[in-house]
């Protein structure tokens, strides 16, 4: 296993995928929820916080906005946590996987297709890793996947390593 940072391969230099599969994190709500959700929280706390206002705690006011300010920034950490996605290619040569942080980071990993192992625990529980093995280096991959979701990965990559190697799955 090898690791670099990059700033990304050209795509004429890289060679025709046998698998290829991008991995992120799953957000439901979208800009447009956001927006729905933060208004309601806003009434709902500036209601609230009216209501205090008017029976004589004033100070209570001000924490109401915090309230609002505090949801406002987990959910930006939420998205922003969202930006971070992983890569898996395997060629003729090498399976690559390559992994780019939210802030734009990259690193990647290379692996010799005929000694790397997939390893995950069957059934999956909830905190299993999704571990790429390869002359006594490891690395896990696809954190942010329910375990069932890097379950069915772990065996697509098992089935295209066989099929690489011309050995049914």
């Amino acid at each position: 296993m090898s690791t670099s940072e990059t700033t990304g391969p050209r795509a004429a230099d890289m060679p025709a995928p046998l698998f290829d599969a991008n991995l992120a994190p799953h957000r439901s709500l979208g800009p447009r929820g956001f927006l729905v959700v933060m208004i309601g929280v806003s009434a709902i706390s500036f209601t609230a916080s009216i209501v205090f206002l008017l029976k004589g705690a004033w100070p209570v006011f001000g924490f109401f906005g915090l309230d609002v300010l505090l949801v406002y920034l987990a959910f930006r950490a939420s998205h922003r946590s969202a930006r971070l996605y992983e890569t898996v290619r395997l060629t003729r040569d090498t399976l690559e996987v390559r992994r780019v942080t939210p802030s734009g980071r990259q690193t990647e990993w290379r692996f010799q297709p005929n000694w790397l192992r997939v390893e995950m625990d069957d059934p999956p529980e909830h905190d299993s890793e999704l571990v790429l093995t390869s002359h006594g280096q490891r690395g896990a991959i696809g954190a942010f996947p329910t375990a069932e979701e890097r379950l069915d990965f772990a065996k697509s990559r098992r089935d295209a390593l066989a099929l690489w190697r011309g050995r049914p799955a």
